[in-house]
């Protein structure tokens, strides 16, 4: 499985309509990924961009996952400053797992009931603070997409209670990742009670502030 990079015009071009078009029952509203940019300033220039474009798929969409009555007055999503911090890459820890195996799945809780089941697909390492911490990393059937759900310290308070999510990339060769918290974002039933979202698992439970990304909406 070999997930390339594609040119940063033409993501760019594409994000309005993925964003409207890509609506899992995970409540997932997952954002497209321009090229990685070489320097702070493209990367904060990126974000911002992705940023900009998903507030006016927001407020204009007519498959916005707000709805009507919020649409009136929505100025933009809440988000904490880019940091850059924030921003990790390393190689992805693969799992060898076979099909038949039941630890090959990763069952998720939901907020409506119904389970959610993911292939497991790796962990990823990272050092914030002088701190080692952890990620199981999963994907569905059929996707070279890596789903990243997680918990921190900020959520109930500044983040959405049931965790936010993380979309990446496996870049090859080498099964490299980028792991950008800037670009963390909630769930879509953060925004419409009416969507179904996975919820995170404890074993992605941060033991530590993630003061990047989305905030809650209200």
């Amino acid at each position: 499985m070999v997930q390339m990079k594609f040119s940063y015009k033409r993501k760019i071009a594409t994000l309005v309509l993925c964003i409207g078009t890509i609506l899992f029952l995970t409540g997932s509203l997952q954002p497209v990924y321009p090229k990685e940019p070489e320097t702070k300033e493209q990367i904060i220039q990126a974000i911002q961009l992705l940023r900009k474009e998903k507030d006016h798929f927001f407020k204009t969409a007519p498959n916005s996952p707000l709805e009507e009555s919020d649409k009136l007055h929505f100025k933009g999503l809440h988000y904490f400053p880019i940091d850059l911090r924030y921003r990790f890459e390393g190689v992805i820890e693969r799992y060898i797992i076979n099909i038949n195996d039941p630890k090959y799945y990763a069952t998720f809780p939901t907020n409506k009931g119904p389970k959610k089941r993911y292939v497991r697909y790796g962990k990823f390492r990272f050092t914030y603070e002088g701190k080692e911490h952890s990620l199981e990393l999963y994907k569905s059937i059929g996707s070279d997409v890596i789903f990243i759900p997680f918990y921190d310290k900020t959520n109930g308070h500044e983040t959405y209670g049931g965790g936010r999510y993380l979309d990446a990339e496996i870049l090859m060769p080498g099964y490299q990742i980028i792991v950008d918290f800037n670009l963390s974002y909630n769930p879509s039933c953060d925004y419409n009670e009416k969507f179904v979202c996975v919820l995170a698992l404890e074993e992605n439970r941060l033991n530590t502030e993630i003061r990047a990304g989305e905030k809650n909406f209200r």
